[in-house]
């Protein structure tokens, strides 16, 4: 049996105001390429105080990027770097704040600096040639477990997949929880429930083990912390929820995901949803599948006063249908985490296509 040899960040500094740190921490990477640094900003942002305390310099390029309702794409990830290379050339590192998207984007530039061609080329494992420039990530909404992924997920336009190596891992995070205090109630939620679904996939299947478990199970008792109090949104559970986001990012890197996830990756790529709301849209037809995580993460849709959407594909077609199914069918290792040696047998594309009927 081949074991995981995962590359973790290398740094990560947690805390109430430890994004006023970001300065320093990065000024001996300075010296780097141009001695310069990209900011990639959520543009939900731009001109609100956060945009005010970049802590960038004069020399340095900052990009506010809308990622609603898209997600990331290798088109977006190629002309920004082209962009940067022909403005100022290499710089120092790049910096990304905001979600899940963000952070991608982020990851993606830092690899495509150093690498020829289209990101299109890069979509898969270990297919990178040359390590990124420094990169440091910055979460201002937690759930995705991105900060701490090795996967750069990307939009293209034959498939949606992740630029996935030890390069991908961030140089350096910083968790502030003061950050994530502003994110809307619903997108809280859904990304939240991103962390919960890591850790009930990665828990529930065949390449599960103590480390993962580990991981997984701090992760579940932090959701539950945060999602069944009677007053979820208090300062104290961003806290929780970072750090659960971390540990299910970690849970989910030495073990795997599973159903859900695939039929997300379907969901996404054929009709644009974006990955958290998709899961969350998906999970809640999966009881038969997950049946104590379904059961405690429909008490925290009510707890949370979340309404989900039913009865979705009455609208859909069946070629819209068989669309999702194959890009769901193509992720292996998601199906036989979750089924088995056998999983071949299970998850045919008529069972996928059942699957998506349940929405």
């Amino acid at each position: 049996m081949q074991h995981k040899n995962f590359k973790n960040i290398d740094r990560v500094v947690f805390g109430r105001g430890s994004f006023n740190q970001l300065s320093e921490i990065i000024e001996p990477v300075r010296k780097e390429n141009n001695h310069y640094f990209v900011f990639i900003v959520d543009n939900y942002f731009k001109d609100k105080e956060l945009s005010k305390r970049l802590q960038n310099k004069p020399e340095d390029l900052v990009y506010f990027i809308d990622v609603d309702p898209h997600e990331p794409t290798t088109e977006q990830v190629d002309s920004l770097r082209d962009d940067i290379l022909s403005k100022k050339g290499l710089p120092s590192g790049v910096i990304g704040i905001g979600g899940g998207s963000i952070m991608d984007i982020a990851k993606a530039l830092s690899l495509m600096l150093t690498n020829e061609g289209s990101s299109t080329q890069y979509q898969g494992l270990n297919l990178i040639k040359k390590p990124g420039v420094y990169h440091l990530g910055v979460p201002t909404i937690s759930g995705t477990g991105a900060e701490v992924s090795m996967t750069a997920v990307l939009t293209g336009p034959e498939k949606k997949l992740g630029l996935k190596c030890d390069y991908t891992v961030f140089n350096q995070v910083i968790l502030d929880p003061e950050l994530i205090a502003t994110v809307p109630n619903d997108k809280w939620f859904y990304t939240g429930m991103d962390t919960y679904i890591h850790c009930i996939e990665s828990e529930n299947g065949i390449k599960k083990n103590a480390f993962s478990t580990a991981y997984a199970q701090a992760s579940l008792k932090l959701c539950r912390e945060v999602y069944l109090d009677e007053n979820p949104r208090k300062p104290e559970n961003d806290d929780k929820l970072m750090v659960a986001s971390l540990m299910g990012g970690l849970s989910l890197t030495y073990s795997e995901v599973g159903v859900c996830h695939a039929l997300s990756y379907g969901l996404s790529k054929i009709l644009g949803y974006k990955h958290c709301y998709a899961n969350c849209v998906i999970f809640q037809h999966l009881e038969d599948i997950y049946p104590e995580g379904v059961k405690e993460f429909k008490k925290m849709l009510e707890k949370n006063k979340i309404e989900l959407p039913q009865n979705l594909s009455k609208e859909w077609s069946d070629e819209t249908i068989t669309a999702m199914a194959n890009v769901s069918y193509n992720l292996p290792f998601m199906w036989q985490h979750a089924f088995g040696e056998n999983y071949k047998e299970i998850a045919t594309i008529d069972f996928i296509k059942g699957l998506f009927k349940r929405l």
